[in-house]
């Protein structure tokens, strides 16, 4: 079949993206996104690209070029599904929080309502795309859907996991590792997949697009983010013991880096990985494994949250107890609250645990990052629920700059490895802050020498 219209359903971090890049790439396919968050849509719709609601490097650029050409973002699901011959699903898979599995396994529930909804509206035959993460046999539960309680169309569904990671989500799509197509093996699916390769083929080259049955497309997903999440781990876990033996981290790190069977990638210490993928990946490769019986294998890769948690832990930790095991009432900087750099996504940032705990202390958090708004960031903290009389609004500030932010502060704590925090006046920031003062550097980022020659005492990880 060859594609002329495409719909997605879900404008978030993967489907917006995605799909802008596919309309740049591909101007004689029609590519329509739609969500049933009015106010999303009516964000990509902007007609400043600036104030699309995803921050991502090129990403402005490329929805201003093909917005309106054969890009189109709508509230009207219905239509789209109609017109579509391909639909992509990329809406959100939370982690449970009720009943069974709660947790661990993945909440299908949206997705469940995309495949109800496609069945209903659809009139003619429909390849469906997953593009959201899933756990595997996924595809089988939506296939049952479509193929019962639809109207007597015929469905392919492919499994076309997104590898991207955010901050580079649009050099990864421009030039992707790889592209992953799971469908049946059937003639019909061998068809449908080959209908997907055809649309990527118009920038990718053929060598980089790799098929493979459905179950193996799903599971590679959650396999590739629970090996990168556990180097992390990994790294974090040998944080510690340099930091009670004497050696440094990234001394280790750059020696074992060189190793060409190990490589440099995701060996860099922090306080920890936040985002929206691993845990939730991790988690839910645990709750299959545990459904299967396989406890050694789920332990295993538990081992990695654990470990993810006790280095937010720990970061808190230390600071109380440098601060003369006790925070209460004094000012603490925080600069960065997105998950990591060049991205304006928070979820499972390191930042929010840490206040959380900080705030349980009776600090008070100031906070600058160059994207991310304090209503999220009060959102941010109002989801974890871990205290009973609330108090974010009295406890955390938000300011416009660093330098605001820094004043009058007791300690500053790098959360977010943005590139402008190396390029500050660090001896402006040093005089307009109590002495003693001190930096937290849960990124690494930051010249301990020069900080330490201002006068400031600096806090590392695993230095």
């Amino acid at each position: 079949m060859k594609i002329t219209k495409i719909c997605c359903i879900g404008a978030g971090y993967v489907g917006g993206p995605t799909m802008a890049v596919i309309a740049q790439k591909c101007p004689h396919i029609q590519v329509t996104v739609v969500d049933l968050n009015e106010q999303r849509i009516a964000d990509w719709n902007d007609p400043n690209p600036e104030n699309i609601p995803i921050y991502e490097p090129g990403l402005s650029e490329i929805v201003a070029e093909a917005r309106g050409r054969n890009l189109f973002f709508s509230t009207d699901v219905d239509k789209a599904i109609d017109e579509a011959q391909m639909i992509f699903i990329s809406v959100n898979t939370p982690t449970k929080t009720y009943g069974k599995g709660k947790g661990m396994a993945a909440d299908l529930k949206y997705i469940e309502l995309c495949a109800r909804q496609i069945a209903r509206v659809a009139k003619q035959n429909k390849i469906v795309v997953e593009k959201s993460t899933l756990p595997v046999r996924t595809a089988e539960a939506i296939k049952s859907i479509l193929d019962n309680t639809g109207n007597g169309v015929q469905f392919q569904i492919l499994s076309n996991p997104e590898f991207l990671a955010e901050g580079t989500a649009v050099a990864d799509l421009l030039n992707p590792d790889r592209i992953l197509i799971g469908g049946d093996t059937t003639q019909e699916g061998e068809e449908a997949i080959n209908s997907l390769v055809e649309v990527y083929s118009n920038w990718v080259s053929k060598d980089r697009i790799l098929t493979t049955n459905v179950w193996s497309s799903e599971l590679s997903k959650l396999t590739a983010n629970a090996f990168l999440a556990q180097r992390i781990s990994s790294i974090n876990a040998m944080s510690e013991l340099c930091e009670k033996t004497g050696a440094n981290v990234n001394e280790v790190a750059k020696a074992i880096g060189m190793d060409s069977r190990i490589g440099p990638k995701f060996l860099k210490a922090s306080v920890g990985f936040g985002g929206s993928c691993f845990q939730k990946d991790i988690l839910n490769l645990v709750y299959i494994a545990k459904s299967y019986g396989l406890n050694e294998v789920a332990d295993y890769w538990e081992q990695v949250i654990i470990m993810n948690d006790h280095q937010k832990r720990r970061f808190s930790n230390k600071i109380v107890q440098t601060l003369y095991n006790t925070v209460a009432d004094k000012k603490i900087t925080f600069l960065g609250w997105a998950f990591k750099k060049d991205t304006n996504d928070t979820r499972e940032s390191a930042a929010i645990y840490v206040a959380d705990d900080l705030i349980n202390e009776q600090a008070k958090i100031s906070v600058f990052d160059p994207k991310v708004s304090k209503t999220k960031m009060l959102s941010d903290l109002d989801y974890l629920e871990t205290r009973e009389n609330k108090n974010n609004l009295d406890a955390l500030s938000v300011f416009d700059n660093a330098y605001d932010a820094c004043k009058d502060a007791h300690a500053i704590a790098i959360l977010t490895e943005w590139d402008e925090f190396t390029t500050y006046d660090w001896k402006r920031i040093y005089d307009s802050m109590h002495k003693p003062a001190f930096i937290f550097d849960g990124r690494n980022i930051l010249n301990a020498k020069q900080l330490e020659s201002i006068g400031f005492v600096y806090n590392g990880i695993g230095a």
